[in-house]
């Protein structure tokens, strides 16, 4: 590690003191009647059905339509793909072949005070077909409803992906994308298509169902399986775009028979009594870690800030590269597992300094010893919950999701999938907090530490732990 000067102290504690603020009151700016969120705050959590309650509501195939269990199987791992895209994790998907049903339920959205469970439930029962078409031609049918007529190009299972973006279009303006890529069925077909329309006339229209969304002419071939959407969209109905292709079709149109609102397990009020007794308990840890360690064990004071923070941060979605998650009572339960390895690691340091001082090794070489050494023993405390994590977030996550993806392939795919999010929960703030330990609780501490000792004020052995010489 690169020398370690006086002024690190203080860049780390502003680094931790600015990311606690965001963290906690996040960023929004409000225009009319539409608020935009640049970084989601403590008010931007969800909660689980345990804490806050929900909705439930059974839906079934439309009309007369007789489902087989495959498909209601598979009706049933959508719906739990789409709540994923949502960031809705704590959700109870099952369904039943004798009655045709598909049983769901969800939490409340952030900050609803006024729950409308027909509209929440709307999206999520949408089926969003979605084809690509030769022209755009269409016809009226029995119904009197216009419908597509042009030859399909690519469907929604010829699609990889989809994501939602914002960028510079032809005319030097931006605009809101779905960009797509496409799996291997859908290249060839999509590189076919291009190949024949190149320079024609005839454009490839976008439908979802039978709502034309975009008509983009054909000016060359596509052959590298990258595609995007265009069209009158913004942030919300691109993203919502995104979701549902993500997600994909339903195999058969579905209705809403009946829909409830869920009375919470636990309610709000007990969640400020844990929320106190949780503040009440870290303020008496630091007193413990500040008496008994000193220096060091104030370091470690506001590095479990840090971890603290951080891991409602990943809750909210804060960090870019992951995604956020539902917070139940077993992600609280992550939350405090993880503060308490985070309490261990700076009490394995902490008696190191002391044993290295008590040795007679300087000051500057007895840190130095001590955050080397006592880093196998953090390693090897935390990485089995790392593990755990994995396994906990894989095995009961969304089909869909990263670890899920891992270990179905590996470990699980002789098992059915399943998506208890309360248990999905505990796993996401478990991982985040054991990563957030090593980044605050070793990394963060020890440059604080380390830089402290420079001043002469803080050359005190004393305030180490060991015996002045």
């Amino acid at each position: 590690m690169k020398r370690i000067g006086k002024s690190t102290f203080f860049i780390v504690v502003a680094f931790i003191t600015l990311f606690s603020f965001l963290s906690i009151v996040g960023v929004d700016y409000a225009y009319g009647d539409n608020t935009e969120t640049y970084i989601k705050g403590v008010d931007d959590i969800r909660l689980g059905i345990d804490i806050k309650g929900g909705v439930d509501v059974t839906f079934a195939p439309a009309g007369d339509y007789d489902a087989d269990k495959t498909q209601l199987d598979a009706a049933t791992e959508v719906m739990k793909t789409r709540l994923s895209s949502l960031g809705i994790t704590d959700n109870e998907v099952y369904s039943d072949e004798k009655s045709d049903r598909i049983i769901v339920r969800f939490p409340w959205q952030v900050g609803e005070t006024d729950f409308d469970p027909e509209a929440a439930v709307k999206e999520l029962g949408e089926m969003a077909e979605l084809t690509f078409r030769k022209g755009t031609d269409t016809e009226t049918d029995e119904d009197g409803n216009e419908v597509p007529v042009g030859a399909i190009v690519i469907q929604g299972a010829d699609i990889e992906s989809a994501e939602a973006m914002y960028k510079m279009n032809d005319d030097q303006e931006y605009e809101y994308v779905v960009a797509l890529e496409l799996n291997d069925s859908g290249v060839k077909k999509f590189a076919a298509a291009t190949s024949e329309l190149a320079g024609s006339a005839t454009p490839i229209s976008i439908w979802m169902d039978n709502t034309m969304i975009s008509a983009p002419s054909v000016n060359s071939a596509i052959t590298d399986g990258s595609a995007i959407i265009t069209g009158d969209f913004t942030s919300e109905s691109s993203k919502k775009l995104a979701d549902q292709i993500n997600s994909g079709a339903l195999p058969f149109k579905m209705e809403t028979k009946s829909f409830k609102t869920i009375s919470p397990t636990m309610g709000e009020g007990s969640l400020d009594a844990i929320i106190l007794a949780a503040a009440i308990a870290f303020a008496l840890i630091a007193v413990y870690m500040i008496v008994l360690y000193r220096l060091p064990g104030t370091v470690a004071v506001i590095a479990l800030i840090g971890q603290v923070t951080g891991s409602i941060a990943a809750v909210t979605g804060w960090f870019g590269f992951m995604n956020g998650s539902t917070l139940t009572i077993p992600g609280i339960a992550g939350i405090i597992l993880s503060v308490g390895m985070g309490v261990d690691a700076n009490i394995i340091t902490g008696e190191r300094i002391k044993e290295e001082l008590r040795s007679g090794k300087s000051l500057d070489s007895a840190i130095k010893v001590a955050y080397k050494r006592a880093f196998s023993a953090i390693l090897d405390g935390n990485i089995t919950n790392v593990i755990i994590a994995i396994i906990l977030m894989g095995a009961f996550g969304v089909p869909s999701s990263f670890f899920s993806k891992i270990l179905n392939k590996t470990i699980f795919f002789m098992f059915g999938a399943t998506a208890e999010g309360v248990v999905y929960s505990f796993g996401f703030t478990l991982l985040a907090g054991v990563v957030l330990n090593f980044v605050m609780g070793v990394f963060a501490s020890r440059l604080m530490v380390t830089s402290l000792s420079k001043f002469k004020c803080f050359k005190n052995r004393k305030l180490y732990g060991g015996d002045v010489k």
